[in-house]
């Protein structure tokens, strides 16, 4: 079952941060993984949510996206991300396409 990788990041230093747009794209892609969402803009349409920057990533499964995300190669990068932004991030389960077929 697919599972997606969700930040709201909000860039503290633009310069610095390109280190990380540069870094991290070889990093997802050696799990398997892939951008749905890069940094788009967002539009409020309920509530008082207001993201920043939101970043969605697709891999094929949690266990999959864990490993990516606590990979020394991904670890290395991050450090740069939270040097030079502040955020949130969350790992969510997919669903199962044939549980509506």
């Amino acid at each position: 079952m697919k599972a997606y990788f969700i930040a709201n990041i909000t860039v503290t230093n633009p310069e610095a941060f390109k280190e990380y747009q540069v870094a991290v794209p070889p990093t997802i892609a050696a799990y398997g993984g892939r951008y749905l969402i890069r940094g788009g803009a967002a539009e409020q349409v309920e509530g008082d949510w207001m993201p920043n920057r939101i970043v969605v990533l697709e891999f094929p499964d949690k266990e999959t996206a864990k490993k990516w995300y606590n990979s020394p190669e991904y670890q290395k990068v991050l450090s740069v991300r939270l040097a030079n932004a502040t955020g949130s991030a969350i790992l969510v389960e997919g669903i199962d396409p044939s549980a509506f077929a």
